[in-house]
């Protein structure tokens, strides 16, 4: 076995066991199951948002970005950064105060019953299709690391193993607990492998004088449009304020001093790696000139030692992981809470309430992974 199988094939055995672990809390109810019992203090809500915020969109995508355009791709997470900065002086606490559950709840309490439904359905098919695109990461990730042993198809396959049996198992204390895990492992990954990189290559001296003339590489507002990068701030500020998942997260805090500091310190803990994940993509510039940009983070990662590049790799399915598992139990949620609990049985018992729970996330998982394996583009 390989050193960076046998990391991520132990990174995989510590999830579960994690999982396992917190099943004891989520039986206990769904709320418990949904909302961690609304007992998470500010670490677990500070970890939660960042596993949430940093997936593979803001480490493989970062670098990818990076590669043609230079430092500038970093902002992808400043605004996610931005995003969670605004939802934790601004609303994260507000939702807390008022035990909302989801954002089509609050449809209802402040507009009506149909508000409630078009809004539930709406914001379940996004997060259906989002969560899809995270097998599809996975898939991507996982067979571009390890191709003598995940193929494509196998590789999203296992991802979609992975972040069933985790949401399923133990809910938001899952992916809560999870996370700590998860975020460690990406600052650990990305930090040793930009140091690593950056050494490798003789320097950040001898890193520019290598790259190509023809654009300010390390000049973060060069590279892209002005117009990209202010559309990147008001999509994830607006998303972050509204989106299932940050709601749910605010929504399972202690209390709203917890979730106003949670998502706070959550922005700190998201801002740096869109930055490092750039530096490597423009490593890999100079490192595997005329490679496809999207695997600009893989090549730089596998061209390292092999427990760097294989605590690395577990690293980046790491933040694929954590967003996963948030938007599918996001999505179960919304069928759950503001659909089946709502209109089709609304005397349901707790224990029969926390089975269709997971029923939910069991179907939703099955659903997105067919979504994902007949993308088209």
């Amino acid at each position: 076995m390989s050193i960076q199988l046998f990391i991520v094939c132990a990174y995989v055995f510590l999830l579960f066991a994690i999982s396992l672990y917190a099943k004891k809390r989520a039986d206990k109810g769904a709320t418990e199951y949904l909302f961690a019992g609304r007992k998470l203090g500010p670490v677990l809500v500070a970890v939660n948002i960042t596993g949430l915020a940093v997936g593979a969109a803001s480490t493989v995508g970062v670098a990818e970005n990076a590669y043609s355009v230079g430092l500038a791709a970093g902002w992808y997470n400043a605004a996610w950064a931005a995003g969670a900065l605004i939802m934790g002086l601004v609303a994260a606490g507000k939702y807390r105060a008022l035990k909302a559950t989801t954002i089509p709840d609050l449809f209802e309490r402040y507009y009506d019953t149909k508000g409630r439904v078009i809004s539930a359905v709406g914001l379940l098919i996004i997060m259906l299709v989002i969560t899809s695109l995270q097998y599809l990461a996975g898939g991507a990730i996982l067979s571009a690391l390890l191709p003598d042993i995940f193929s494509f198809k196998g590789g999203m396959l296992t991802s979609a193993v992975v972040f069933i049996g985790i949401t399923l198992i133990g809910g938001l204390w899952s992916s809560g607990l999870s996370n700590i895990v998860s975020v460690v492992l990406i600052y650990l990954g990305v930090l040793y492998s930009t140091y690593a990189a950056v050494d490798q290559v003789g320097g950040m001296t001898a890193l520019i004088s290598q790259l190509p003339a023809d654009k300010d590489w390390f000049n973060p507002f060069a590279g892209f449009p002005m117009a990209i990068v202010i559309g990147w701030f008001v999509v994830m500020i607006t998303q972050a304020i509204t989106a299932q998942g940050p709601v749910q997260i605010a929504c399972g805090a202690r209390d709203a001093a917890s979730a106003r500091k949670g998502f706070i310190w959550g922005a700190a803990l998201i801002f740096p790696i869109g930055f490092l994940c750039a530096l490597l993509g423009i490593i890999a510039k100079v490192s595997f000139p005329g490679i496809k940009a999207t695997m600009a983070l893989p090549s730089v990662v596998m061209g390292l030692d092999p427990v760097v590049s294989g605590i690395t790799l577990a690293a980046m399915w790491a933040a694929d992981i954590s967003t996963a598992c948030t938007i599918l139990l996001g999505a179960g949620t919304l069928f759950s809470q503001d659909i089946y609990k709502r209109f089709v049985k609304p005397g349901i018992s707790g224990k029969d309430f926390l089975l269709v729970n997971r029923i939910t996330i069991l179907v939703c998982g099955i659903i997105t992974l067919w979504f994902a394996f007949n993308a088209v583009g």
